[in-house]
């Protein structure tokens, strides 16, 4: 459609114009394979999506992206039939548009305070980045952006996740050196062990650092700092002038619960990663074992709670997730759940598991939950679970606890001068993510306790600028760390109060 044939739209004829829903391939076939469920829209459905956006003159969408996307000014450009300029736009402000778009929790960030939203669904913002994006991808229209000269500066970033990432781009384009220490055999972080490949397909990530690559950025695969190399050792001894830790928060938590030592029974991260990173799912093709039995039983409901569950029944599991709240509590994003629930998955709601049965060779056979109720809604709004005294028994011979992760602690623990609070957090200078070692700055999960792609990238594009400064002489004040070991982070807030209140908890129980 040309300029010219587009029609001349009123406020009150794009709030009327019907959301465009993402394609989606059957249920009944995509349980049988692990390729990419949403297909993605058309151009003519993309065209007409971003027609729905109303142009708003105080653009809260923008203030709700914790990366700042200009998200009117992408929009726009797609209803004028222009993906190749939109794509330019979110480029500015976001390196990694395509994941971005696929996983990121936008019904509870930009989409959560769009106006249209208010009385109609939202502007699809999500699903027209990945349009672009994918555009971007399959024309191979991937632009170098300008990179400034050499500065001879030498910057390590320890973790090559969302945040790593991030920071290694901001940092190479400002001319510095850069170097990440990958501790697994390849990049992507949790968008490689964590995020399964019908989210998110292990090409797009791959693209991406290879990009990276081409603008000069090295990997060290198989590292782990704090273990192999201290920070000491990377500023003192390898001529590093700052460094990133950008680590995420790969510590699972676990039921401390009668039988949670059994064979059978997985954190929702060690599951994932068996499967994703070190294809557990090829085996014996790959030789990592994983005991993938025909009951699973996944505890939680957030979002890798339904990855996992989404992932066992693509290996064949019937499939039963277990959650001491009700559907309405889920921590999940909307569109997760929903996913979730056409793939034929049991639910079992105000079920909270207190043992797991096991056999005589102690491998488990049964899991032993105790039915609760919701009390009156508290201070902070939420209904906590309480007890019913009535219990029930079902039958699994595989568990996968999906309770949230703490933050990874090999750096604080071998580094007494980072300074963490009481869970482990690293404690950062909100303003500059400068922790209390001098040179030593970080960003993502290892900051907040766990949280979303796009706010680790948000928190690595801020303390990206910082190291620039500090390596420029320019971030001279002293760094202010908190010191009280209950402080944690507070740099990003969800966009609106209902938001706040839907994923204000990373815990998914």
């Amino acid at each position: 459609m040309t300029t010219e044939e587009r029609p001349k739209l009123s406020n009150k004829d794009r709030i009327l114009m019907p959301h465009q829903e993402m394609p989606l391939r059957p249920a009944e076939s995509r349980v049988l394979n692990f390729e990419e469920v949403p297909i993605g829209y058309s151009a003519e459905q993309a065209e007409k999506e971003a027609m729905r956006c109303l142009q708003c003159k105080k653009p809260h969408c923008i203030e709700a992206c914790p990366v700042g996307i200009n998200i009117p000014g992408f929009i726009k450009l797609i209803e004028q039939g222009k993906p190749e300029e939109a794509i330019k736009v979110i480029r500015q402000t976001n390196f990694l548009p395509a994941a971005c778009g696929r996983v990121c929790p936008q019904d509870k960030q930009c989409q959560a305070v769009c106006v249209v939203g208010r009385k109609h669904h939202p502007v699809g913002i999500g699903n027209l980045e990945r349009y672009a994006a994918d555009y971007e991808r399959l024309h191979r229209k991937m632009e170098m952006p300008e990179v400034l000269p050499p500065t001879g500066k030498k910057v390590a970033i320890i973790g090559s996740g969302p945040a790593g990432l991030t920071a290694a781009y901001e940092l190479v384009t400002k001319g510095h050196e850069v170097i990440v220490f990958e501790a697994f055999h390849r990049a992507g972080g949790v968008m490689v062990y964590g995020i399964p490949r019908f989210r998110l397909p292990i090409q797009i990530v791959d693209e991406d650092i290879k990009f990276l690559e081409k603008l000069g950025v090295k990997f060290v695969y198989n590292m782990i700092i704090g273990k192999v190399m201290s920070l000491d050792d990377l500023l003192e001894k390898e001529g590093f002038d700052a460094v990133f830790v950008g680590t995420g928060a790969g510590l699972p938590r676990m039921l401390d619960i009668p039988g949670s030592n059994a064979n059978g029974v997985y954190s929702a991260n060690e599951y994932l990663t068996r499967i994703y990173l070190m294809e557990a799912k090829k085996f014996p093709t790959y030789t990592t074992p994983l005991y993938s039995g025909k009951k699973l039983a996944v505890i939680g409901a957030g979002n890798t709670a339904m990855d996992v569950m989404r992932t066992g029944k693509r290996l064949g599991a019937d499939v039963t997730c277990y959650y001491r709240r009700s559907r309405e509590e889920a921590p999940a994003r909307s569109e997760e759940l929903k996913h979730a629930e056409q793939e034929f998955i049991n639910w079992r709601w105000l079920s909270n598991p207190v043992e797991f049965i096991v056999d005589e060779n102690n491998f488990v056979k049964q899991i032993r939950c105790e039915k609760m109720e919701l009390s009156e809604p508290d201070e902070t709004g939420r209904r906590k679970p309480v007890s019913t005294g009535q219990y029930f028994v079902e039958d699994c011979d595989t568990v996968v606890m999906s309770l949230g992760c703490s933050v990874n602690p090999i750096i604080p623990s071998t580094d007494k001068m980072v300074r963490t609070n009481k869970w482990g957090v690293i404690m950062v200078d909100d303003a500059t993510c400068q922790t209390s070692k001098k040179g030593v700055f970080a960003g993502g999960d290892a900051i907040t306790g766990g949280s979303t792609v796009i706010l680790a990238m948000g928190q690595a594009k801020k303390a990206a600028a910082a190291i620039d400064q500090y390596l420029k002489g320019q971030l001279t004040e002293e760094a202010k760390v908190p010191t009280d070991p209950n402080y944690s982070v507070q740099s990003w807030k969800p966009a609106s109060r209902k938001a706040e209140k839907e994923g204000q908890s990373v815990d998914a129980r």
